[in-house]
């Protein structure tokens, strides 16, 4: 089953006198790239945090915020005295500027982040087991998210390349034809040109095979029916992270698909070219978002 790199996960928990609320929302991305809001006091933990996150959610760009609701008796508090006095330049700066009433802007300064902080609050070892378990409720939403996605997206991959292996039983049966058309018309050339009776039937014979096997479409076709068949396979197999190797197959897929049209040297065949070509770009944009 496949798995989207999109999705949304959140977890809200009581640890201790602490509610925490954990959002996720995840994009897709080459990399694990990740966005990590935390209250300050979690800050010793964002090392594990972070390698929590990437263990359990591979790739994809990741936007994680952690919110903090106090609950029980009010704890005492520290106020950064040096922050204060590095935010308030720039606030008094642009309160001159703009003619504003400069009385406001200590209670500006005590609401902007790290200003005020809990004194000496911290999490335990048995706090932040709990916490985990916050993280990881908020992952698992996330994860059911990418999986219900997914599902949708393995439904619409199979359809393209099912088309594409539809279009490609018409260039079997338009194949023979092909053949015929271009023995015939040379032929015609020849004749209309230079008169039956003075050209070599038998060097025209060997011109031609030579001409039809430097065309012949055959495996370009055995390749692209394998490719198109071990896309598929690799749908179905249980390994999690799947995007990157079904983005090379359907480069494979686009690499036959292009000589293919390069050898057609008819109407009907470039026509089946131009829709498998419609459903490959319609795979591969579906295929970034998989994870």
């Amino acid at each position: 089953m496949l798995k989207s790199m999109t999705g949304f996960g959140r977890s809200e928990q009581t640890v201790g006198d602490k509610t925490f609320l954990v959002d996720i929302k995840s994009l897709n991305g080459k990399q694990f790239e990740l966005s990590l809001k935390i209250p300050a006091f979690l800050k010793p933990f964002e090392f594990d945090i972070r390698t929590l996150l990437s263990k359990k959610l591979g790739r994809g760009t990741i936007d994680c915020t952690i919110s903090l609701k106090e609950s029980g008796a009010a704890k005492p508090v520290s106020i950064n005295t040096d922050l204060a006095k590095a935010y308030y330049q720039p606030i008094a700066e642009l309160s001159k500027a703009l003619d504003l009433d400069p009385s406001h802007i200590l209670s500006t300064l005590i609401k902007l982040p790290e200003v005020i902080t809990p004194t000496g609050d911290t999490l335990t070892e048995d706090e932040w087991a709990q916490f985990e378990k916050v993280i990881e409720a908020a992952m698992a939403n996330l994860t059911n998210h990418r999986l219900e996605e997914g599902k949708i997206m393995e439904a619409d991959l199979l359809l393209r390349i099912n088309n594409i292996q539809k279009q490609q039983d018409i260039i079997a049966t338009l194949e023979p034809l092909r053949k015929t058309k271009i023995r015939e018309g040379l032929t015609k050339v020849l004749e209309d040109n230079v008169g039956k009776e003075n050209y070599d039937p038998n060097r025209l014979e060997q011109e031609l095979i030579y001409y039809i096997e430097k065309i012949d479409l055959s495996e370009e076709q055995v390749r692209l029916k394998t490719h198109c068949e071990y896309f598929k396979n690799i749908l179905t197999e249980p390994e999690e992270s799947k995007g990157k190797k079904l983005s090379f197959v359907l480069q494979e897929i686009g690499r036959e698909i292009n000589t293919t049209g390069a050898k057609a040297y008819d109407s009907t065949i470039q026509k089946c070219v131009v829709l498998m070509k419609d459903e490959l770009e319609k795979a591969k944009e579906q295929v970034l978002n998989v994870l």
